[in-house]
């Protein structure tokens, strides 16, 4: 079975600010790596992780603050799944109500949203197929979250996605009705959700820009390009992120798919132990980093350094740029 599971989620915020608050004091995450969008340089890209930044861990964030509200529709992702020690479910219910986000509790799941309104949901699970390296410093390790289980997607054609995401990807529908993808090193979870609305979703502030899946590497990035083209979809060609290489294409359905790296990784220029505490710039644009400094206003260090007290989640408030031109991004 395949082993493209989750690789990231990069979704959009408008008040970053309230977004590291949340991400990392609230869900415990771990700040890995503070960028900047590489097709946008004004914008922020911050990565939140487990506490090595691994692959199949990171839900991201592009900082527009002047984008409008998320418009839920077809062609967009509905809803992203974390992964949790099976049993911890009474731990974050707590935890989430007294950061006022109102968990609904399901046999197995809790579901909520974020500071502004993106869908998002725990799952316990039993670990199978973990590759992760739990971050401590706000939630106690046997509680604290394993990484992307995977997305629902909304499509505009169900049936095409479908066809993709078991073609392409190596996906196998479950006795569930989910689609599975599992290897020696990942596990993940595609849910296809029919679009009820009768429109086009349209991303903004608390929603998903796109989702990525794994490659190991660039042999088989380059042979996963030649499938999606063999396929009939147009793709990005090779993109070098610097930290993982990517190729971009956008699935029948709508929505946005990326196949990316494993590595070089988050520490290739920074030290594991200082990952997200300052602006990191790929090689490229080191040359201007001046520039690009100076057209970002700076974030809080409480949510970036392990050796800060964190936030108690009571203390936090929970409150219900333009877009990027960029068709691949």
């Amino acid at each position: 079975m395949s082993n493209h599971a989750i690789h990231h989620v990069t979704a959009v915020t408008a008040q970053i600010e309230k977004n590291m608050e949340f991400y990392t004091q609230v869900l415990g995450l771990r700040l890995v790596k503070r960028s900047v969008n590489q097709d946008d340089v004004s914008a922020y890209h911050l990565f939140y992780a487990d506490g090595a930044g691994s692959p199949g861990t990171d839900m991201t964030f592009f900082d527009w603050p002047s984008i409008g509200a998320n418009r839920t529709g077809a062609g967009t992702i509905a809803l992203t799944s974390f992964r949790i020690p099976a049993g911890s479910l009474g731990y974050w219910e707590g935890r989430l109500e007294q950061a006022e986000c109102a968990p609904e509790r399901g046999e197995n799941s809790l579901l909520f949203s974020d500071p502004e309104g993106q869908r998002l949901e725990l799952v316990g699970d039993d670990g199978v197929g973990a590759s992760s390296a739990p971050w401590t410093a706000v939630v106690p390790a046997e509680h604290a979250i394993r990484g992307i289980l995977g997305v629902d997607l909304e499509s505009a054609r169900p049936d095409a996605t479908q066809r993709v995401i078991t073609e392409i990807l190596g996906y196998r529908e479950s006795a569930g009705g989910a689609f599975e993808a599992a290897g020696d090193r990942s596990y993940g979870r595609l849910r296809i959700v029919p679009s009820v609305s009768g429109r086009f979703g349209r991303v903004g502030a608390g929603g998903v820009h796109h989702v990525a899946f794994r490659v190991e590497n660039d042999d088989e990035l380059n042979e996963m390009m030649e499938k999606v083209e063999e396929f009939g979809l147009r793709t990005s060609g090779y993109v070098d992120r610097f930290y993982f290489h990517s190729v971009y294409f956008r699935e029948p359905g709508g929505v946005l798919f990326e196949l990316a790296t494993d590595g070089p990784g988050f520490a290739s220029d920074e030290d594991q132990a200082h990952l997200g505490e300052k602006l990191a710039l790929p090689p490229f644009l080191e040359p201007r980093r001046r520039e690009i400094e100076a057209g970002l206003k700076p974030l809080p260090d409480a949510f970036v350094r392990s050796d800060l007290p964190a936030k108690p989640a009571g203390l936090l408030s929970h409150l219900h740029s333009r877009a990027n031109p960029m068709l691949f991004t």
